[in-house]
């Protein structure tokens, strides 16, 4: 495995006195790497070699520029074990999540290559006699890419992958938190035949190399996953510049169950989506909206199960949730806890530090009862293990306190009722809607995102995620022979 940057097909340690320091956060004694940060300056070098390497990669024809995707398929397949263990050992997911990513990231990368072919125009008719019109999709340029350490595999590749085959150059600035998974997609890239200064990737600050990629005159679109603070502040910025950006920010979902939900299926939904990745993803279940027939029968379910899920390493492959990322999030977890205990939440489970954690960044499973929709616990994201319970007294009210949030990513709602769903599919400002299972999840060939302070600009992934790395292009051809353009029929 590579360490430091990668530009113009090279990989270097960057001349710069700030070190990057890669470390487990399930036991912080052990380092994966130190290496330099990169600075602007190297931000400068990789977009100098991204705008060199445009010309070539833009005029490669699209089915070719897949069949890289298609080779790098291949190689992802044959290093699946050694991504998933690289991304729990400096992520702390466990090994079944980390595969679990692994293969999503692989899926996108096939449907990614097969859009070679599937560079859509449109063919229209024209109002104007003896003219042919019609719509081409054209790459835009050098495109900035900067992805969170959550994850640290599928998220790149499902920036990288429709940058990529849309016929874009790249600079890529992944989360410092997790630099070692990027570095293995640059290797599986470069093993796969991309030429030198297609993809670059640089390794530093958000304040250092976020800034210089999004200031940069060259980039013409910025795609951004993290944080709300962050990419409110980056999409002002590239806006004053007149640049194309989408940004995916927070979540504060909610699953709704109603009192015909099959209980069974919802508790299996909720461990998995509040708990699973260690609630540290932005379709994470962060509050349940129980009906007040079904509540105390669900939250002893769930305290039950909650109770019992076994915190420990990733790598150990008995470990049911891992340790928070750094010792940053572990103790934005424990200080939410607080906040919820101060405001008169009810906590039913958890809270605390695990025994014998030794000194990784671990939590327990927690959740809190009679969370009121005022609670910062039922408004804020905590990007952790941490589950809000409250009451709705019908569908009404729970499309109320679910709309009652700021974000809208996803939701979910348990019930067997159809008229129930289509009222709620219709009414909640989500941008997904799942029912009757987890309010995680996503699939190559559908768009991902979300509304409100969720995020701006196009959705990701599918045809949507493509188009977003393209320009539309509107053509008149007139077979007239007259060289006019006539409006009268």
């Amino acid at each position: 495995m590579q360490t430091g940057s990668y530009i113009n097909g090279k990989w270097f340690h960057p001349n710069s006195e700030r070190l990057v320091r890669n470390v487990n956060p399930a036991d912080p004694k052990d380092v994966i790497a130190e290496f330099p940060a990169a600075t602007a300056q190297d931000v400068r070098a990789a977009i100098d070699a991204a705008t060199a390497a445009f010309p070539l990669w833009k005029n490669t024809p699209g089915p070719e520029r897949g069949r890289v995707l298609w080779r790098a398929v291949n190689l992802a397949r044959a290093r699946l074990e050694d991504i998933a263990r690289t991304m729990t050992r400096e992520e702390g997911k466990i090994l079944k999540e980390a595969r679990g990513e692994t293969l999503k990231g692989i899926s996108l990368l096939e449907f990614f290559a097969g859009e070679g072919y599937r560079m859509h125009g449109k063919t229209m008719p024209s109002e104007v006699r003896d003219t042919f019109t019609y719509t081409i999709r054209r790459p835009l340029g050098v495109v900035g890419l900067i992805t969170p350490w959550n994850f640290p595999w599928a998220l790149p590749v499902w920036k990288i992958a429709p940058a990529l085959v849309a016929g874009n150059t790249i600079v890529f600035k992944p989360a410092e938190l997790t630099p070692a998974t990027a570095s293995l997609l640059v290797e599986i890239f470069e093993e796969a035949g991309l030429p030198p200064g297609v993809l670059n990737m640089v390794v530093g600050s958000g304040s250092v190399v976020g800034n210089a990629i999004v200031d940069a005159p060259e980039t013409r679109a910025i795609s951004f996953t993290g944080s709300n603070q962050v990419g409110n502040a980056l999409y002002q910025q590239a806006a004053k510049l007149n640049k194309k950006v989408t940004c995916e920010m927070g979540g504060k979902n909610a699953i709704v169950i109603l009192p015909d939900a099959d209980l069974d299926k919802a508790v299996n939904a909720i461990i998995g989506g509040a708990f699973g990745s260690t609630g540290q993803r932005c379709t994470a279940t962060s509050r349940v909206l129980a009906a007040p027939q079904v509540k105390q029968t669900l939250l002893e379910r769930l305290t039950e199960r909650a109770s019992k899920l076994k915190v420990g390493p990733g790598l150990d492959e008995s470990s049911e949730m891992g340790p928070a990322v750094d010792e940053k999030q572990w103790k934005t977890d424990l200080s939410y806890i607080e906040i919820a205990r101060g405001e008169g939440a009810q906590l039913v489970v958890g809270g605390n530090v695990p025994e014998n954690s030794n000194g990784g960044y671990f939590v327990q499973p927690t959740i809190f009862d009679g969370v009121k929709p005022h609670m910062r616990i039922f408004q804020e994201e905590v990007f952790g293990p941490v589950l809000a319970v409250g009451v709705a007294q019908d569908l009404q009210e729970a499309i109320h306190f679910s709309n009652a949030v700021e974000f809208g990513l996803t939701t979910s709602i348990f019930t067997q009722d159809i008229n129930n769903v289509l009222r709620y599919v219709e009414d909640v400002e989500t941008g997904m809607v799942h029912v009757n299972e987890p309010t995680i999840g996503g699939e190559a060939q559908l768009p991902f995102g979300g509304s409100k302070n969720t995020g701006v600009g196009e959705r990701e992934m599918a045809e949507e995620g493509l188009n977003f790395f393209t320009e539309l292009k509107t053509v008149f051809i007139n077979y007239g022979g007259t060289g006019e353009r006539s409006m009268i029929r």
